[in-house]
């Protein structure tokens, strides 16, 4: 059978949103975060810790291990284990808290994921779990005796996986159409002796209808039938988990409701209801009527060392008809055809010049991307109203308190599924940059997603992320709209005009709260914060300065620069489809100049530094000479990434335009040493003139300072921080 273009199909026939309904896209942890922080005081981390997760419903979401889901977290599965030594049920990953880490908050587990399609029509993972005591104690208390300057003690580094002792636990989803969904969970023995192992394949409804949830009243309900497990959920439909026919040894199912443990006494069967059985042993903790929002099957294997328990299970939904029988042989040619599939599609995506060990580095970083997409439900009103009657309430009442419109209910690329489970937005951008080249459509779609009124401020601020959404990321969202228009153009061979026109209008806002809102000195010199280089400054960046003043800084000036560039460029796309932009194309590249002006000279050198040769942040304050802040770090690089070019065939297309532009360069010949022309060699830019925010000569300075082995150069790649600071370190002084 051809394979080639199969998922591309999937990805853009008919029915693919069909395709997309359910995926990877269950969080690795839903605890510690803003959406379930209860405290009325902004204190995430201890208002829902690790340890009430298998006790507490949430509020906002699920978390589960390696788990799926539909594409509103309506019905849930994942699975949950215990090696018989553990004081608790595994039911998602462990890690630190914020306050926990040495250095912030860690995932302290091995897992990996390892393969998977866009569609979901295939996914793979792996869990590594102890047979001995998972050390939860031993990793907090080890790492809250390190400080900052010590390494992060880890799992390995601990004795959990000694002489191999423990599982490999192999997750494969395989889709035989939309709604018929294959898992195979593979356990292996790595130890040297036989251990028991207890696995539960479990689905668990989404509370949302307790607690002021959306839906008061509308609980769905889970029942057996036979050998299986059925789902029903008003909007969702009915759907039937089950072990495939044939299966030795198949328990029955176990039922409680997602409901706090400890709460209301209503509740007799809670969340925590399968670790009281599995691990208490106490068989009153599960409904005996076998019903609820929460099931399982109780698997208890015994396996010898080196070998593999393969349990095959099928997740499809039930329309009242008998389902189409499906054996052992069918099911795992199933799953191989679907991963030929995933092989021809990555073939068509990978380069062909990639070596062997290159291609499956790339395959398994697409397989994170598509992995980190998650549901992510943060309705900010409703937060805010049900911390408004607290007396504490302050700290909760100022946070987002001006992006009460914010009502998230999406499937997002995090920057990390555990780390930072919540969308950031300039990570996001970045993110579907690559994502682009495997699903375009997605990365499109994301990109509009955080420039539409859901999410986007009214006065065109973009959402940061959770912890606060007022704060300035850098502006990068243009730079990953246009990206992601090329590459969506090379794969489809058709430009995306419509996309590039609505997000443009969408950046329009942006880029006009940033020129009104980020400006202190009305000189077009920006100041937005700690922009992502949190960790290399003098101090916080994104603190207001004690007496008032300005901090003028290099980076964000660069961002801004690097920003009136992008838009330019699309303004160059869309006016060769729609003249009226030729307009807005002048407009952005008269800006990158009064940016060009600003950076250099503006009150003198502008935050250039002639004696050192570096690009630096600066305090200024009126009427008193501005205060450099000497750290050579990558701060004082960004200026080299703003450079606007006109290619050679937009040149032909938008000759007024360009006319425009040459005519404004003309007009100012101090700007001769900003003004280039390219080199010989790719066709579309071969002799392209271009205007970068460096002029040569200060371009020299800073190259030799970035490719210089004492400063910034490393084996690794380029420092963020120079090296000559181990040796002269910067210190303010107030």
């Amino acid at each position: 059978m051809d394979m080639t273009g199969v998922e591309d199909e999937r990805l853009m026939g008919p029915d693919k949103r069909d395709w997309r309904l359910w995926g990877t896209y269950l969080p690795e942890r839903q605890w510690g975060t803003v959406r379930e922080d209860t405290s009325g005081g902004g204190q995430a981390w201890t208002s829902f810790p690790y340890e009430d997760s298998r006790r507490r419903a949430y509020r906002s979401g699920e978390d589960g291990l390696l788990g799926w889901c539909d594409g509103e977290a309506r019905l849930c599965f994942s699975i949950a284990l215990w090696n018989g030594r553990d004081d608790h049920l595994k039911e998602r990953l462990f890690g630190l808290s914020n306050l926990e880490g040495n250095h912030g908050e860690d995932v302290k587990e091995l897992y990996y994921y390892l393969d998977g399609t866009p569609s979901g029509s295939y996914a793979r993972a792996l869990y590594k779990y102890p047979q001995g005591p998972f050390p939860y104690a031993e990793l907090v208390e080890e790492n809250g005796r390190r400080g900052f300057g010590d390494p992060e003690y880890e799992i390995i580094d601990t004795t959990a996986f000694a002489e191999d002792r423990y599982f490999d636990i192999m997750v494969e989803y395989g889709k035989r159409s939309p709604e018929d969904m294959l898992i195979c969970l593979t356990v292996r023995n790595r130890g040297p002796e036989t251990a028991d192992l207890a696995l539960l394949p479990t689905l668990i409804f989404r509370n949302a209808w307790g607690r002021g949830g959306p839906h008061p009243g509308r609980r769905p309900e889970m029942w057996v039938e036979s050998t299986s497990i059925l789902a029903r959920h008003d909007d969702l439909g009915l759907y039937r988990l089950s072990p495939l026919p044939g299966t030795a040894g198949v328990p029955e199912p176990v039922f409680t409701g997602n409901e706090d443990a400890g709460g209301d006494d209503a509740f007799a069967y809670t969340k925590d209801a399968f670790h009281r059985l599995i691990v208490g042993n106490d068989g009153g903790a599960v409904d005996p009527a076998r019903r609820g929002t929460k099931a399982a099957f109780p698997f208890h294997l015994r396996i010898e060392p080196g070998m593999d328990h393969v349990l095959r299970l099928r997740f499809a939904r039930d329309d009242q008809r008998e389902p189409e029988p499906l054996d052992v042989r069918g099911f795992d040619a199933c799953l191989i055809q679907r991963l030929e599939e995933a092989d021809a599609f990555y073939a068509s995506r990978i380069p062909a010049g990639a070596g062997i060990e290159e291609a499956r580095v790339m395959r398994q970083a697409y397989a994170g991307l598509l992995w980190t997409k998650q549901v992510y439900i943060f309705d900010v009103k409703r937060w805010h109203d049900r911390h408004g009657d607290a007396a504490s309430s302050r700290d909760a009442q100022s946070l987002n308190a001006g992006w009460r419109h914010v009502r998230a209910h999406d499937v997002i690329s995090m920057p990390d599924k555990w780390e930072y489970p919540w969308f950031a937005a300039w990570d996001l951008a970045f993110h579907m940059i690559p994502m682009a080249e495997i699903d375009s459509d997605f990365a499109k779609s994301q990109l509009l997603l955080m420039l539409s009124e859901r999410y986007m401020h009214p006065n065109g601020a973009l959402a940061a992320y959770e912890f606060g959404f007022d704060d300035a990321n850098p502006p990068v969202h243009a730079l990953a709209i246009w990206r992601v228009f090329e590459a969506d153009r090379e794969t489809t061979g058709r430009p995306d005009i419509d996309f590039l026109e609505r997000a443009f209008q969408r950046l329009l806002l942006n880029f006009t709260w940033w020129v009104n809102r980020k400006d202190a000195s009305g000189k077009d010199l920006f100041g937005g914060g700690f922009m992502g280089l949190d960790n290399i400054g003098l101090f916080d960046r994104d603190q207001a300065l004690p007496f008032g003043e300005a901090l003028l800084q290099a980076d964000a000036t660069a961002w801004m620069g690097l920003y009136c560039s992008v838009m330019l460029t699309i303004a160059v796309e869309l006016a060769q489809e729609r003249p009226m932009y030729q307009e807005m194309g002048v407009k952005f590249f008269h800006h990158f100049i009064l940016i060009v002006d600003a950076i250099n000279t503006a009150l003198g050198t502008g935050l250039w530094d002639e004696e050192t040769g570096f690009f630096y942040d600066q305090i200024r304050e009126e009427d008193r000479p501005p205060v450099p802040l000497k750290v050579h770090s990558v701060v004082g690089l960004l200026p080299l990434v703003a450079s606007t070019i006109l290619r050679s065939d937009q040149r032909d297309a938008v000759p007024d335009m360009v006319r425009q532009i040459e005519e404004g360069l003309d007009d100012h010949p101090e700007h001769r040493g900003h003004r280039g022309t390219a080199a010989e060699g790719e066709a579309l830019f071969a002799g392209a003139p271009f205007v970068a925010l460096v002029p040569r000569e200060r371009l020299r300075r800073l190259l030799a300072r970035m490719l210089d082995e004492g400063e910034f150069l490393s084996r690794f790649g380029l420092r963020s921080l120079s090296k000559r600071h181990a040796d002269e370190p910067v210190a303010l002084r107030a």
